[in-house]
């Protein structure tokens, strides 16, 4: 029912405009008008009515005894708007939208992108246990030629993989990173010396290690891809045991630069982020990007060696 406030007493007076000053403090924290704005007010000399009707408007009279009826000022653009049914905007929605087809987009392009399985095992196996390598501890090195953290880390794991020989065995494969500006060459030309003289590869990678500097960022800047890869052919000559140009005549075959692109996304596949990266039996080691010394090495396979010499002794005696 209606509400009636003595609105001549001073009480009256007051306890109306504490009605509106609590409205008004509700209107700036729900977006709310106050209910002078929503409900038509009629005052009378016996006090003041609040009465309330459906679908009243900011249009509503405003009557005193012995005057007449004065029309409401019309209400502002923002409370407006604050009266209207609330929706998300619309900027909102159009992110969302943009979000859910990049994701869609993502996915799509990660299946299309996938490598496709090679027909051997990616990389090359070092030493006399390659032929049993999976019958051995197995570490996998990725390495780029041209990465001083790869050549400072090839010593000492060369070290340790002949120390534990045949009970370990490894498997470099060749990662160029975008970085080094010939570091794919030079996994191209490691692909290349494998398929001509697989006893090769190995000495061909110490003589990367070796000759750095020859084909860093700085000192071939000013030279053309094809005489980087001739100076490669040349080095890589010494190694092989080939002529320069059956050597420098494998960069045009295109099955070295799909065999170096395999190596590449192989090791996006196992989450390789750099070089060096080690995996012992298939699991990641700490430290990825830095080489790992010697003593180091001989914590990691010494238990794995003792363990795995522990199950052939019981494969043979039963």
């Amino acid at each position: 029912g209606p509400y009636v406030i003595p609105s001549e007493t001073p009480r009256g007076e007051k306890y109306l405009s504490r009605i509106k000053l609590s409205w008004s403090t509700m209107a700036t924290t729900a977006s709310c008008p106050p209910p002078s704005v929503l409900l038509p007010i009629r005052t009378t000399t016996a006090g003041a009515r609040l009465t309330s009707s459906h679908g009243s408007r900011a249009g509503h009279a405003v009557t005193t005894t012995g005057g007449a009826a004065h029309a409401r000022p019309p209400l502002p653009m923002g409370m407006a708007r604050a009266l209207l049914p609330q929706r998300a905007p619309l900027l909102r929605r159009l992110l969302m939208a943009g979000a859910l087809a990049a994701s869609c987009t993502c996915f799509l392009l990660v299946l299309q992108a996938q490598a496709s399985v090679p027909p051997r095992y990616d990389g090359f196996a070092y030493g006399v246990g390659a032929a049993a390598w999976k019958d051995a501890v197995l570490v996998e090195a990725f390495l780029d030629p041209l990465c001083p953290d790869s050549r400072d880390a090839w010593h000492p794991l060369r070290l340790a993989v002949e120390r534990y020989s045949p009970m370990v065995s490894l498997i470099v494969h060749p990662f160029p990173l975008p970085y080094h500006t010939y570091s794919y060459h030079a996994c191209r030309a490691l692909h290349i010396a494998n398929k001509l003289n697989s006893s090769s590869t190995y000495p061909l990678l110490e003589l990367f290690f070796k000759n750095q500097g020859k084909f860093s960022n700085r000192a071939t800047s000013s030279i053309s891809s094809t005489a980087v890869t001739g100076e490669i052919s040349k080095m890589a000559a010494q190694a092989v045991g080939n002529s320069v140009s059956e050597f420098q005549s494998g960069f045009s075959d295109m099955r070295s630069d799909m065999a170096a692109r395999v190596s590449f996304k192989y090791g996006c596949t196992r989450g390789v982020a750099g070089a060096p990266f080690f995996f012992v039996n298939g699991f990641l080691q700490p430290g990825g990007g830095s080489p790992i010394d010697f003593s180091t090495w001989t914590s990691i396979l010494e238990p794995l060696v003792a363990h795995h010499g522990q199950t052939i002794e019981m494969l043979t005696s039963v």
